[in-house]
């Protein structure tokens, strides 16, 4: 073999090995959007997630070739270094994430397909030897994963039908009463107390974490349902029209609840009217077969959610705030409830928990839970009406909240051994929770005299609600805060005006990644202090690839 065609082959080897892990990068985006190649697309576009560092090489190497003399095997050299530098300099996504990579089987799958892509396209950049055509595959390597993704996705459908049938036909043998949880926001924390609450009066399984997609419903399904379970309570997401329907067509559901209708995913549904028909999929699927739906009173501010519950009266529980005859005209809300319905009389946040005072049916409770944030007043009251529709009686019911434990990464209060009290609200944020969030900042703050410190973020998904929504948690971290801590500021330049405008002062710190807040958090707190952790961004907002 020629030295010319020993680097060529070199040069070659190297480029697969550079793009096998480029390709890793792009797939770990494509991995956090739920295999969406219009998605990834997207982000690519918006983020302008393109080659610079080796595609200025490669122009450096071609500009050398058509103005200087330099030997074709230098170029090719030189070619061999650019790849091996990309080698060294790109990060391994399995190692170096907020939220690592998982190489699943699907992964996998799509991996080599986009490798053995690549590959021809290599070997053409091969065969020419010109620096231009190795930085058209270079820039390529995206597409070859968007095509490798299509190119498996009947294969992928296949696979999924196949376990959807088994999962469809475990459910129909051991027959369990299904509760369907959705919502904008609020769903996993309702299932969670739901869950909790049930499993005291009978078995009980709940699809974990936030798992709520079709395979993640189906695999907890095959996986875990046994033959004793009364209860399967399963959490239902939202991404478009139809994707309740579909949920409800695997898990068909005798019991509903619809926890609330805003602006999580907004950048998907456009307008508040299209979220509400998603979410009322599930009603019209319980309905169907003559079950019970338990709504939030604010979930019925839109005449599609009315007119389905007006037509439906007995098969409703509405769970909400009775109207404040004594507040001003113009504060005045309008109320859904009806004599037969759930009132959330007050709830009260505490720095041991939550005191929910309702009445329904006459008859007054108290609820106490050791959880924070007054949301998840709202959240328990659901489910205390749904465990009651379910036959549990109220005594027990109470008993089963008093020893609910804390939600993972939703408003979880985490004591610290320097003294100092983390609030872990990371997983995912939206403009109600963050609002509670804070308010619970500032109650344990003050209960212990020491500073409310926030670091977030921001929120994402908002669309066109983005800088309005930011802009008004700003103005309210400017009342109850003493110190922010922005992530990723560019992102929501509104909450930093909000802030401004009333921050009189307080300090407002501004960090690229969350690490470097943490830096700062370390070398600052107090043992008195409340530090908020609201919303944590996935890579795909936070660490846009660099390339």
């Amino acid at each position: 073999m020629s030295p010319y065609l020993a680097i060529q082959f070199f040069t070659l080897i190297t480029f697969l090995a550079f793009a096998g892990r480029r390709i890793m990068s792009y797939l770990h985006a494509l991995q956090q959007d739920d295999y969406d190649n219009k998605r990834l697309i997207s982000w690519i576009v918006q983020h302008r997630v393109f080659d610079r560092r080796i595609t200025s090489f490669l122009l450096l190497i071609m500009g050398i070739g058509l103005f200087t003399a330099t030997s074709p095997i230098l170029l090719n050299v030189l070619i061999f270094l650019v790849f091996a530098l990309g080698i060294y300099i790109e990060k391994d996504p399995r190692k170096a994430s907020k939220k690592a990579f998982v190489l699943t089987q699907r992964a996998r799958r799509i991996f080599i397909i986009a490798l053995i892509y690549t590959a021809f396209c290599a070997l053409v950049a091969f065969y020419c030897a010109q620096p231009v055509i190795w930085i058209i595959a270079v820039q390529l390597l995206p597409l070859w994963l968007v095509l490798g993704n299509a190119t498996l996705a009947p294969y992928e459908a296949a696979v999924q039908k196949t376990f959807y049938d088994e999962a469809r036909a475990k459910l129909d043998e051991i027959n369990p009463t299904i509760i369907a949880i959705t919502g904008s926001y609020g769903k996993t924390s309702v299932k969670h107390i739901l869950g909790h609450i049930l499993k005291t009066s009978a078995p009980t399984l709940m699809t974990p974490g936030s798992v709520n997609t079709l395979m993640g419903i189906t695999r907890i399904i095959r996986e875990q349902l046994q033959p004793n379970h009364t209860y399967f309570i399963s959490e239902m997401g939202a991404y478009g029209p139809g994707s309740i329907a579909a949920l409800c067509a695997l898990t068909p559901p005798n019991y509903g609840i619809i926890a609330s209708i805003g602006h999580a995913h907004y950048e998907r549904f456009k307008t508040l009217d299209t979220v509400v028909q998603a979410k009322y999929e599930l009603a019209q699927s319980v309905l169907s077969r003559g079950g019970t739906m338990i709504v939030h009173e604010k979930t019925l501010k839109f005449q599609y959610s009315r007119d389905i519950r007006n037509q439906n009266m007995d098969h409703f529980i509405v769970c909400g705030e009775p109207m404040q005859s004594d507040a001003p005209k113009n504060e005045q809300e309008f109320s859904y409830l009806s004599p037969d319905d759930l009132k959330i009389m007050s709830v009260e946040q505490t720095p041991k928990g939550l005191c929910i005072i309702i009445e329904w049916k006459d008859e007054k409770h108290t609820l106490r839970a050791p959880l924070y944030g007054i949301h998840h007043g709202h959240n328990i009251a659901l489910a205390f009406a749904c465990a009651m529709r379910l036959g549990m009686n109220a005594k027990d019911i109470k008993t089963a909240l008093a020893t609910t434990p804390q939600i993972k990464h939703r408003l979880e209060v985490k004591q610290q051994i320097d003294g100092s009290i983390i609030i872990d609200d990371a997983f995912n944020s939206n403009p109600p929770g963050f609002r509670a969030a804070m308010h619970v900042m500032r109650v344990l703050a003050d209960d212990r005299e020491g500073r409310a410190i926030l670091v977030t973020p921001g929120i994402v998904e908002l669309g066109s609600a983005h800088d309005e929504v930011h802009r008004t948690l700003g103005t309210l971290a400017a009342e109850v805060c003493d110190i922010v801590l922005l992530v990723s500021p560019s992102r929501i330049p509104t909450f930093i005006e909000g802030y401004n405008s009333g921050a009189n002062g307080k300090t407002l710190q501004q960090f690229e990644t969350f690490s470097a807040a943490q830096k700062w958090l370390i070398e600052n707190k107090r043992s008195n202090d409340v530090i908020l952790l609201e919303n944590d961004l996935p890579d795909i907002y936070e660490r846009v690839l660099k390339i």
